[in-house]
């Protein structure tokens, strides 16, 4: 019988990107919640501090990865010590992500390779890189796109495209590795209160607006919650989920189902 959620990573070890903030933080936070054993990987020393005492306050003890995704060495190191310090890995959680603001004639080289390899690269080596460990427990991968990966939006060219490539590396993946029991799968969000838009160029007033206007475009009249998300990371990463894997699982409150507006 499958576990319930309650205690359901007891025994189990992930490593999680972007744990510092948003997203990645909720899910960090939830898995470890459930009994998970998790390595947190961030740029900030001082904000992995911070994670690594909530985690430990929910009884577990954490492994805190100073380290940026776009290094090899950075990656590398981040997959070893976390199968070192628990001798497993079972769940890979790619929430690390940058979003950045541009158009078809903006958009420098710089910044489309920026963005390419912070949302795509990086996800596509980190998988590589757990995927021997990955393979001895039965894992599985959830990577964090984004409605963008599904639908188009103007002015935010590189960070669409980066997102459909995270969602067909997704699902060319999962199709490549399921005889081998590891599985792979993708959350798409809509708007999400987190830092990524004010990180992207967006000061307080032009935020407040568009999360004010994101309760029209969003047919359930209001942006998502980083904890909503987790929670749809956490059951896809659980064997609750164990007959899902390349999906792309739009949760955006139905905003992938509208029209432009």
């Amino acid at each position: 019988m499958t576990p319930g959620p309650a205690r359901e990573f007891d025994g189990k070890a992930a490593l999680v990107t972007g744990a510092t903030s948003g997203i990645g933080r909720a899910a960090a936070l939830l898995l470890a919640e459930r009994g998970g054993r998790v390595a947190a990987i961030g740029r900030k020393k001082d904000s992995l501090d911070a994670i690594a005492r909530e985690i430990r306050d929910r009884g577990v003890e954490p492994l805190a990865i100073v380290g940026d995704v776009t290094r090899e060495e950075d990656r590398a190191r981040a997959v070893a010590e976390t199968v070192r310090r628990f001798s497993r890995l079972d769940v890979l959680v790619n929430a690390a992500g940058v979003l950045a603001s541009g158009t078809i004639e903006s958009t420098t080289r710089e910044g489309w390779d920026a963005m390419m390899d912070v949302n795509v690269t990086s996800i596509f080596r980190l998988m590589q890189l757990a995927l021997p460990h990955l393979e001895k427990t039965k894992g599985n991968v959830v990577n964090v796109s984004s409605v963008t990966g599904l639908r188009s939006f103007p002015g935010v060219l590189a960070y669409c495209v980066s997102k459909a490539a995270l969602d067909q590396l997704t699902r060319c993946a999962a199709l490549e590795l399921a005889a081998t029991g590891v599985r792979v799968n993708a959350v798409n969000p809509g708007v999400v209160m987190t830092e990524i838009h004010r990180r992207g160029g967006m000061d307080e007033a032009g935020y407040a607006a568009f999360l004010e206007r994101s309760k029209t475009t969003h047919p359930m009249g209001r942006v998502g919650d980083a904890s909503e998300i987790a929670e749809l990371i956490a059951f896809l990463a659980s064997g609750r989920a164990a007959w899902i894997t390349g999906d792309t699982v739009s949760i955006d409150g139905g905003r992938a189902l509208t029209c432009a507006r």
